[in-house]
């Protein structure tokens, strides 16, 4: 079995590369991978796609990266968070791209990829602005959009435990995206609050270590 622990956060995200398209997991403040975050902001990598539930708070993660002008275009349900100012500065200056998704459907479109389905028809949305240009249909009267698989080149997820096989735990809410999101990118990097050389238990696995590539410890709370 291979043994998927990195030493460092900088080494876990050394792969990230200019232009790459990235989920970053986490609901509000529950489960962000602030770790990874912060790492990348080190890295340097430019010209991002941020896929995420929301565009950032604050000064921290998402933000930090928008603050410095890391990220080209973002894909969320909710641009606009409490304490948020740096997307809505990049925003109004043109300086970035925005793509609105409803978040069930950015959570399904996220799942189709990773289950690698050709997309699916939603009645979210129909007869609105987010459905312009995009193909529609009825079906027994229902109006329904036709929305695409969501991928990305690399997913960064938070959970509160794994081992070295990158089995993942999750502490409570923190699951939100992060399983899901470890499914559809090409190159998934962890970083969990405790990791072990020893196998979790099998009923407490929650994202199997095959959608993992690389896992890091961090040992805040999420």
């Amino acid at each position: 079995m291979i043994d998927k622990r990195i030493g460092d956060l900088a080494t876990a995200v050394a792969p990230i590369f200019d232009g790459a398209a990235i989920m970053v997991g986490g609901f509000g403040n529950s489960g962000i991978p602030a770790g990874l975050l912060n790492a990348l902001l080190d890295h340097g990598a430019r010209e991002l796609t941020i896929i995420s539930n929301n565009a950032g708070a604050g000064e921290d993660g998402i933000s930090s990266l928008l603050r410095e002008k890391r990220v080209r275009k973002v894909i969320c349900s909710y641009p606009r968070s409490p304490g948020s100012i740096w997307f809505e500065r990049r925003y109004e200056a043109g300086e970035i791209e925005l793509e609105i998704v409803p978040q069930g459907t950015l959570a399904e479109r996220i799942r189709a990829a990773g289950a690698g389905l050709g997309g699916f028809l939603t009645p979210t949305g129909y007869g609105t602005l987010l459905a312009a240009g995009k193909e529609t249909r009825e079906i027994d009267g229902v109006g329904y959009v036709f929305e695409p698989p969501l991928p990305a080149d690399f997913a960064l997820i938070r959970a509160e435990a794994g081992d070295r096989w990158g089995n993942l735990r999750y502490h409570v809410t923190a699951r939100n995206f992060n399983p899901v999101m470890a499914t559809a990118a090409r190159h998934s990097i962890a970083e969990v609050r405790h990791l072990s050389g020893e196998p979790l238990e099998p009923d407490s696995v929650i994202t199997p270590g095959i959608f993992v590539d690389s896992i890091v410890e961090y040992g805040i709370r999420p």
